[in-house]
């Protein structure tokens, strides 16, 4: 197949679909952008909204009030196309989304979204060696059908709440509400509030709560203790052993009130418009079976782009798209079916050898510069520079390490492997 005269189709307006629908548009294909609201940005489009939208679908975004990125911009543009500079290294998430304004703009692909699409389903139609995809216009109210070659699955996975369950947890009495419906710390004031997760957003948000809530506390089972010096009104409990109508039992035997439940307990990947003939499966949010994390095996004209977590996103995105077009394009052939899980088999044998479980089988962290290295090397791309995963883990840490200050940390790139930090200004 002539790779100029294919047509693609980008599932999401976000990060991902942005940066994989230039590189589509780059190799002189067709593309079309479908996008469940009416702008770009996905995740980065705050709104005081939560639950339904106008059209009773899902809010997209779990964007809060008074967010900064927890991540150095530094590492969050593309290798070609960074963030235009300014001062801070931590910035406000309205900076993001007006830098991903700019790059679609810099790239004129606002011509190629068809917003207010809500995918439905996507099926293989094997006759004819197409992907069927079916979309409702949102303002219209019809339904609309499109085939293309080729299909990049972009919706992201931060949309849809993973929400334990706690014996009797119907019986407590206060409210229960998941981080993705988190807003503002306004709605806590005078709250004894319990902080179900300590990752990234539940620290985060933990503090940001504890200055309008009488008390927090935090439910999480990290081995390592807390090197941040915390409010005196923020504390720390084990795993929730049970809920109560007012409250929780620990697994420490302890029992504590709390007049609110907030579960950050992250995502899951949630891909409903997917029809069998797509042969993809998600279990403990493991997706498989995935070709380097990206290319379906079962069907290796669909790709999903940004499966993998704790990484330089944008970056990676781009990369995955570059990948995927080597073969897509004809540049690259790629490998047989066999061949492919026996790859996908090897490294994920390897991951659940260092002890990760299937809800980590896309994490990367510490190991995403292997992860780029991989990629670059089979698909014999130009590679993401070391800097950006040294950057990555040490800003990281840093969360980890001192979470009151570590937005005060102000970064610059030296060259393709070093990183500084600079002084701040304080006149």
């Amino acid at each position: 197949m002539d790779g100029r005269s294919s047509s693609y189709c980008v599932i999401g307006a976000g990060t991902a679909g942005i940066a994989t629908a230039r590189r589509v548009l780059e190799s002189g294909a067709q593309v079309v952008i479908f996008e469940q609201t009416d702008r770009i940005g996905g995740t980065w489009n705050y709104t005081d909204s939560v639950g339904k939208d106008k059209y009773g679908l899902d809010i997209h975004t779990s964007m809060y009030q008074g967010l900064r990125t927890n991540l150095p911009k530094e590492v969050m543009g593309f290798q070609d196309f960074p963030i235009p500079d300014q001062e801070e290294s931590y910035i406000r998430a309205e900076d993001v989304l007006q830098f991903l304004k700019l790059f679609v703009e810099s790239f004129d692909l606002d011509r190629h979204v068809l917003f207010e699409r809500h995918v439905q389903l996507v099926e293989r139609v094997e006759e004819i060696g197409k992907w069927q995809v079916q979309v409702k216009n949102l303002v219209e109210g019809q339904i609309e059908t499109y085939l293309f070659d080729f299909v990049f699955i972009c919706n992201g996975h931060y949309h849809t709440p993973m929400v334990p369950n706690y014996p009797n947890q119907h019986l407590f009495k206060g409210k229960q509400l998941h981080s993705h419906d988190y807003r503002s710390s306004e709605h806590f004031k005078d709250e004894t509030v319990l902080v179900i997760g300590a990752g990234p957003s539940g620290m985060d948000i933990a503090l940001e709560v504890s200055k309008k809530a009488s008390s927090v506390t935090i439910s999480h089972h990290t081995k390592e203790p807390f090197k941040t010096t915390f409010p005196s009104n923020l504390g720390g409990k084990p795993d929730v052993q049970e809920l109560t109508e007012t409250g929780a039992l620990f697994v420490d035997g302890s029992r504590e009130h709390f007049t609110v439940i907030l579960y950050c307990t992250g995502y899951r990947y949630s891909f409903p418009f997917l029809g069998s003939s797509c042969e993809i499966s998600v279990e403990d949010n493991y997706v498989r079976p995935l070709y380097k994390h990206c290319i379906n095996i079962n069907q290796p004209t669909m790709a999903f782009v940004g499966i993998p977590y704790y990484v330089c996103a944008a970056q990676m995105f781009d990369l995955q798209a570059r990948f995927c077009l080597k073969y897509y394009t004809g540049q690259r052939n790629l490998p047989s079916k066999e061949e492919m899980l026996a790859d996908m088999e090897e490294q994920m044998g390897h991951r659940w050898r260092q002890g990760y479980r299937r809800r980590q089988a896309h994490m990367m962290g510490q190991a995403q510069s292997e992860y780029y290295t991989d990629l670059a090397k089979t698909a014999g791309l130009r590679p993401i520079q070391p800097v950006m995963a040294k950057l990555h883990n040490e800003s990281s840490q840093r969360f980890n390490d001192n979470l009151l200050n570590f937005r005060n940390d102000i970064f610059r790139i030296v060259d393709d492997v070093t990183f500084e930090e600079v002084e701040r200004n304080l006149c």
